[in-house]
C-alpha cells in the first residue's frame, strides 16, 4: 500500500526514468568519445622539430607547441560546453516525450482501472472498446472486456437461477398454507377432510425436500467442478444404473415402458454418491419425460481408458438447437417450469457431476420424439484411486 504524501513509482514513471537513464547515458557516452577523438586528433606540431615556432594571425610568434596545447584546450572545452548543453536538452526533450508517449501508451490500462472502479450490478454492460494498435495492450483490453462478458453472463445466469430457484420453493409452500388455511377455516371440516389436507401438504413437503436435496447436490459437483474430488473410489457404473432402474421399476411398470439394457461393467474413479446420483438423475429423466408404452434403452461399458453410460428414451419431439437449454436449471423438456413432476435440475446435475470427473455429458434429440444421452467418464484403468482426498482426478 502507498503511503499518503509518496510518489508513487508508477509503470509511467519508471519507464520514462528508464528511457531518461538510456537516453543520458548514450549521450555521455557520444559526448566523452567526441572529446577524447578531438584531443586525439588535434595534434599538428608531433610531427615538427623542438623549438619550431608558429606565426599567428597579428604577427606574433608562438611555441608551435604551447600553441597546440592551448588550441587543444580551448576545442575541448568548447566542446565540452556545447556537448553538455545539447545533451540537457536532449534529455529534458527526451524525458518530455517518453513520458508523454508512455502515458498515450499505457491510456487503455487506466481505461481498464476506471472500469474495473465503475463496475457493479448496474454497469457490467461497460466495456472499454479499446480501438488502437493491435499490441500488447489491445490484447488486454480485448481479455478484460471478453472477462466482463463471461461475468456478465454468470451473474444473469445465477440471478436467473436464484429466482428459479424461490419460485420452485415458493409453490409447494404456498400449496401448503392454502391447504392448511382452508381446512381450517371450514367448521364442518371432519377427520377425512383433514387426513386429505394432510396429504397434500406431505406432497408438498416432499417435493420441497426434493428440491432442496437436488440444490445441495448440484451446489456439491458444481464445487468439486474441474477441483478436486472430495471423495475418490472405485465403482461401476452398471451397478448405480441396475440400482436407478431397480428404484424406477414400479413407475416403469405403471406406464408400460420396454426396456432394454446392455451393463456391461464400466469402472469409473470418483465419489459414488455423486455417481449414483448421476444415473439416478439419467433413468428418471428417460422414464418421467417418456409417454405410455414407450421404450427405454440403458447400455454401459468401457473401451479402455474411457468408461461410457448411454441412457436414450421415447418421448416428445426436442429440436436439436433446444438441446444446450436443457442444461439449464428449472428446464424442463426445454421449457422453463412448467408445473411438471421434478425439480428440473436433472441434467444440470448429471453435467456438473461430468465435469467434477472430468468427463463429458453429450445429448441427441431422437428423430421420432426422445433423447438419448451419453455420459463419457475416465476409466478406473486412466485414473487410479488413491486415498488422498486433495490429489485431483486427472
Amino acid at each position: 500500500m502507498s503511503r499518503p504524501g509518496r510518489l508513487r513509482p508508477t509503470l509511467r514513471l519508471r519507464l520514462t526514468l528508464l528511457n531518461g537513464v538510456l537516453l543520458v547515458g548514450a549521450g555521455t557516452i557520444l559526448v566523452v568519445l567526441a572529446w577524447l577523438l578531438v584531443r586525439d586528433a588535434l595534434r599538428p606540431t608531433d610531427e615538427l622539430l623542438p623549438g619550431t615556432t608558429v606565426v599567428l594571425a597579428d604577427g606574433g610568434r608562438m611555441d608551435a607547441a604551447q600553441w597546440q596545447s592551448e588550441l587543444v584546450d580551448a576545442a575541448s572545452g568548447e566542446l565540452l560546453a556545447k556537448g553538455l548543453g545539447a545533451l540537457l536538452a536532449i534529455s529534458v526533450v527526451g524525458v518530455a516525450g517518453a513520458y508523454a508517449v508512455a502515458g498515450r501508451a499505457l491510456r487503455p490500462l487506466h481505461q481498464v482501472t476506471a472500469t474495473a472502479q465503475r463496475l457493479g450490478e448496474a454497469t457490467l454492460d461497460q466495456r472499454i472498446g479499446y480501438s488502437g494498435a493491435d499490441d500488447e495492450v489491445a490484447e488486454l483490453a480485448k481479455t478484460f472486456d471478453a472477462m466482463l462478458d463471461r461475468i456478465a453472463s454468470a451473474f444473469e445466469a445465477q440471478k436467473r437461477f436464484v429466482a428459479n430457484a424461490s419460485h420452485e420453493l415458493r409453490t409447494p409452500l404456498a400449496v401448503m398454507r392454502t391447504e392448511i388455511d382452508v381446512t381450517l377455516s371450514d367448521d364442518d371440516a371432519d377427520a377425512a377432510e383433514y387426513r386429505r389436507m394432510a396429504t397434500v401438504v406431505r406432497d408438498a413437503s416432499e417435493r420441497a425436500n426434493g428440491l432442496v436435496d437436488a440444490l445441495l447436490v448440484l451446489a456439491r459437483s458444481e464445487a468439486q467442478a474441474g477441483g478436486r474430488l472430495g471423495r475418490r473410489s472405485e465403482c461401476d457404473l452398471a451397478t448405480g444404473t441396475a440400482n436407478a432402474l431397480s428404484a424406477m421399476r414400479r413407475e416403469v411398470e405403471r406406464i408400460g415402458l420396454r426396456v432394454q439394457t446392455s451393463l456391461q461393467t464400466a469402472p469409473v474413479v470418483g465419489d459414488p454418491g455423486l455417481l449414483d446420483r448421476l444415473a439416478g438423475n439419467l433413468i428418471e429423466n428417460a422414464v418421467r419425460y417418456n409417454h405410455l408404452h414407450g421404450r427405454l434403452w440403458v447400455r454401459t461399458g468401457t473401451d479402455g481408458d474411457r468408461s461410457w453410460l448411454v441412457v436414450g428414451n421415447t418421448g416428445f419431439e426436442v429440436d436439436q438447437a433446444d438441446v444446450p437449454g436443457l442444461f439449464e436449471p428449472f428446464r424442463r423438456g426445454g421449457r422453463e417450469r412448467t408445473g411438471a413432476r421434478g425439480s428440473g435440475l436433472g441434467l444440470s446435475i448429471v453435467r456438473a457431476v461430468c465435469q467434477a470427473h472430468g468427463g463429458t455429458v453429450r445429448v441427441v434429440a431422437q428423430p421420432g420424439g426422445g433423447l438419448e444421452v451419453t455420459v463419457t467418464l475416465p476409466s478406473a484403468d486412466a485414473v487410479p484411486a488413491v486415498t488422498d482426498a486433495r490429489d485431483p482426478v486427472r
